[in-house]
C-alpha cells in the first residue's frame, strides 16, 4: 500500500511539474518581444528575509515591473499581495519602492487579498476587472501563475524577472515544487476558490 502511495505521489509530482512547465512559451524574457497589455500583475514577496536582509526575489520584481513600466509594455501595475496582519503589507512595500523609482502613485492598484497566486490571478479579473494582462514574477512562478490563469479562461502572459541560484533559491525551488501540485489539485480536483473577493475595483 505505501509503495502503490508512493509510486502515485510519484506520477503526481511528475505529471504536475511537466504540466505547468510548459506554460513556459507565454513567458517573455525581453521587453522587446513581449506583447502589451494595460495592466501588469506584480506577484507579492516579502520584502526582508529572516536576518533582515533584502529578499532578491523581490528586488527583482520590482526592477521587472518598472522595466516593463519604462519600456511602454504596461499602463497600470496591479501589486498583489498578502497583507493578512496589519504589521505585514506586501502591496503598500511595492508600491514605495515603485514610487521611488518614478512610477506614478496614480498608476499603481493595490490587492491586499493576494495570499496565494491563485487568489492573485482570479482577483485580477473578478474584482480588477481585466481579463488580459502580464504577469511580473520569476520564471518558474510565472508558468504556475500563468497556467492558473490560463485554466480560468483568462488570456495572460508573463514577464519573467530575475532568478537566482543559492540557498535561498534551492529552498525557494523546493517549495515550488509542493505548489506546483498544488496548482494542479487545485484546477482539476479541488476546484478552489479565491479566499476573499469583495468590491470591485475596476482598473480603466
Amino acid at each position: 500500500m505505501l509503495l502503490l502511495a508512493g509510486l502515485f505521489a510519484s506520477i503526481l509530482v511528475f505529471y504536475s511539474k511537466y504540466t505547468v512547465k510548459g506554460y513556459s512559451e507565454y513567458c517573455y524574457f525581453n521587453t522587446h518581444e513581449i506583447p502589451k497589455n494595460k495592466v501588469g500583475l506584480l506577484l507579492g514577496t516579502a520584502k526582508h528575509l529572516d536576518h533582515g536582509y533584502i529578499n532578491k526575489y523581490y528586488k527583482g520584481r520590482v526592477e521587472a515591473a518598472i522595466e516593463l513600466f519604462e519600456a511602454g509594455r504596461i499602463d497600470y501595475i496591479l501589486v498583489s499581495g498578502d497583507n493578512s496582519r496589519k504589521d505585514y503589507n506586501e502591496p503598500e512595500e511595492f508600491q514605495q519602492d515603485l514610487i521611488k523609482a518614478g512610477i506614478p502613485k496614480e498608476r499603481i492598484f493595490l490587492d491586499y487579498a493576494g495570499f496565494r497566486t491563485l487568489d492573485s490571478v482570479i482577483r485580477a479579473k473578478e474584482v480588477f476587472g481585466q481579463n488580459k494582462f502580464t504577469v511580473i514574477s520569476q520564471p518558474f512562478h510565472n508558468e504556475r501563475a500563468v497556467y492558473l490563469a490560463r485554466q480560468n479562461d483568462l488570456d495572460v502572459i508573463a514577464y519573467n524577472a530575475t532568478d537566482y541560484t543559492g540557498s535561498l533559491a534551492r529552498r525557494v525551488k523546493l517549495r515550488e515544487r509542493f505548489a506546483v501540485v498544488k496548482a494542479v489539485l487545485d484546477v482539476w480536483v479541488l476546484r478552489t476558490k479565491p479566499k476573499y473577493l469583495g468590491k470591485r475595483i475596476e482598473i480603466k
